[in-house]
Formats: structure tokens, sequence, C-alpha cells
């Protein structure tokens, strides 16, 4: 049986992006947030120091912790200024041989690029929607329509609308040629799964759970164009997406049905190399369940998916935290392959930042104020 360590003897470094750049009342609600998760560490027991990533010097943030005496909550999205780094922040950590929470930065980096991950799932047998990418405007043929035309490496609903639903070829050489100026990169387009939509948490290395799917419930929009999680469904309060689309934990789901999504779930965050936790968007239609998106770290937040998720299957928000803490010691150099145990509760204590500004998954679900 495992040796047991207590939490209290990890240092947590809880990571998160704080861009000089942003307006004061987006900073505001980043240190509010990080608060939150910073609180419920130390209710765990866990000592745990806030480090803001202001720069990308990352290395002389970092420079008077120990490796083999703290592990990374990894919550830093990006260094500031730097699009699509993500993968670059997990691969410092990497370089300087920390133990961190959530994918590596090679599945950090597979994920951006949906080419990549579409190409992986069609060759591995998961069902995803039809596709083909475009890296300029050509009229091959394409004939499935409704179609949805993303931009090939950006996620967070980026360059999501209502426009990005075409329903002729009209409408989708408008829409390619709207990515391929705006962006700048490939257009990526796919079959538009008009069906139920999913989030679906997974934790785990080796042996994954499924936590309670939750269900987007776009039922109160009439037109298949709105029917969606566009950019503003997700950060907008108060526009019509954002207000109308309701949220289903658990959600509610035939027998066979939970066990279809679990294992087409399980398939992509395996495929993907996600480890730790992740989430996986589905949509169902025709009795198939398709792939849609794979997130690797995705969002911890207390109102984000993940969480409420894991309050329904019995977890505290300390003990999510606590949990993925567990999940990344088992690759410490010195805690592996080790259990930690709970602790009294603790201190934490936060960096300074100059720029800073001061339960059963079967259930009835419930319609919640979830964000994603």
């Amino acid at each position: 049986m495992p040796a047991r360590i207590n939490p209290a003897d990890i240092l947590v470094l809880l990571l998160y992006n704080l861009d000089p750049r942003w307006p004061d009342e987006d900073r505001e609600e980043v240190a509010s947030a990080t608060d939150q998760l910073g609180d419920a560490m130390a209710a765990m027991g866990h000592p745990t120091t806030m480090i803001p990533i202001v720069n990308d010097d990352m290395a002389g943030t970092l420079r008077d912790y120990d490796p083999r005496e703290a592990i990374v909550l990894n919550w830093c999205e990006s260094f500031p200024g730097v699009t699509h780094s993500e993968w670059l922040v997990a691969q410092t950590l990497e370089h300087l041989n920390f133990t961190f929470t959530g994918a590596s930065s090679a599945a950090l980096s597979l994920a951006v690029d949906k080419f990549r991950v579409k190409y992986i799932l069609d060759q591995m047998g998961i069902p995803t929607p039809a596709w083909r990418l475009y890296e300029s405007l050509e009229d091959d043929g394409w004939n499935h329509f409704p179609a949805i035309v993303k931009a090939v490496n950006e996620h967070s609903s980026e360059g999501i609308t209502r426009e990005a639903v075409v329903m002729s070829p009209e409408e989708l050489r408008k829409r390619i040629t709207y990515i391929l100026d705006t962006y700048r990169q490939p257009a990526l387009v796919e079959d538009f799964i008009d069906g139920r939509e999913f989030h679906v948490s997974i934790w785990g290395n080796g042996h994954i759970e499924m936590l309670p799917p939750v269900e987007m419930d776009f039922s109160s929009f009439k037109d298949v164009q709105d029917r969606l999680c566009t950019w503003d469904a997700k950060f907008i309060p108060g526009s019509e997406a954002y207000e109308r689309i309701q949220t289903l934990l658990p959600a509610p789901l035939t027998d066979d049905e939970y066990q279809a999504l679990e294992f087409v779930s399980k398939a992509a965050y395996i495929a993907v190399g996600c480890r730790d936790y992740g989430r996986i968007d589905v949509r169902l239609r025709g009795g198939i369940f398709y792939v849609l998106d794979i997130n690797p770290n995705a969002d911890i937040s207390a109102d984000a998916s993940l969480a409420c998720a894991a309050e329904q299957a019995g977890y505290s928000y300390g003990q999510l935290g606590s949990h993925l803490i567990n999940l990344a010691s088992q690759r410490h150099p010195v805690w592996g392959k080790k259990t930690v145990l709970t602790a009294k509760p603790r201190t934490r204590t936060r960096e300074r930042s100059p720029e800073r500004v001061p339960a059963t998954t079967r259930s009835t679900p419930q319609t919640l104020p979830l964000r994603f």
C-alpha cells in the first residue's frame, strides 16, 4: 500500500497569469478567483503561495522555490502578451524540473491545433464531425450544411458567433474568407451537429473517472445558428446567449447514453494525452456522441464546469484542488506514488505583484448559472 504524506509537507505554488495590460476590473476578477482557490486549498491543509505571472521570466519568478519541495498548481493560461503560449508555460516548468498539475507541454501544444486533434480522432475511430481544412479559399464541393467554420488554432470560442454557422456555399465562402483574413490561420470547417451538447469533465491517470456530465440546453433558441456556445455565451453577461443558454447538472441521460458518453469521452481524453484532468465537449445526434473539442487544463474556477461537476460528485472546491495536487504528486521525485492525506487548515500567502490591483451522478438535474 502506498505510503501516506501530510499535505502540510507539500508547498503548493498556485501559478496564474495576471497581464499588467488588462483593465483593472479584469485583474480584480482574476485576483478574486485566485483568492477563492487559494483559500480553499489552505482550508484543506496545503500551505499555498499564489504567484502571479506578469511577464515571461518564469525562471526568475520561481528562483526562490525548490522543485523538490513544491508542486505547482498550474492555472497559468499564457505568458502576458504571448498568444497561444499555454504550452510554453508548461515547457518552462518542465525545464525548471517542477512537478505541476495538468497536461504536459506536448499535450497542450497538440490540443491547440484542431487539425492534428481531428486527424488523431479519425485515426483512432473516435466519432467527430466530418471536417475539412482550408488554407485558402477554394471550391471543393463541401456539401454538409449547416456547417461551422472555426479558426484552427483558437480556443475558448474565439471567433465563434452565430455567423460561424453557415447554411449555404455562399455563406461558407464568406466565413472562410473572414477567418483567413482576421486570424491569419487556416479555417476548419465541420459538419454542424445540431443536437444536445455536453461538457464532460474527466480526471485521473491510468484509472480515469468521468464526473457528472453537464448539458448545455439550447431549447429556448429556434434558429439553428443560435444553438451553440459562442464567445458571448461564455464571456458577455447580459448578452442573449449568456442569459438564455441553460446548464443542466447532471445531464439527464439514460443508462445506455451515459455509458456511451463515458466511453467516447474517456477515449478522447486518452487520445490527446490529457493528464490529471480535462474537459471534453461532445454533441449527440442520431444516437452517436461526436467529440467537438478536447480541453486539457480546463478552467478550474469555482463556477466552471469542472468544479460544479466535482461538487455534484461530492467534492468541495478545496477537495478538488487537493485531488489535483495528489494526482501530480505521483510524478514528484520525492513524493511519487504516495497518497496525500487531509490535514488541519493552514495559511496561504501571495507573492506580491507590482501590477496587482489590490453526491450521486444520476440525481435530478439542476439548472445552474454555470459558466463554461
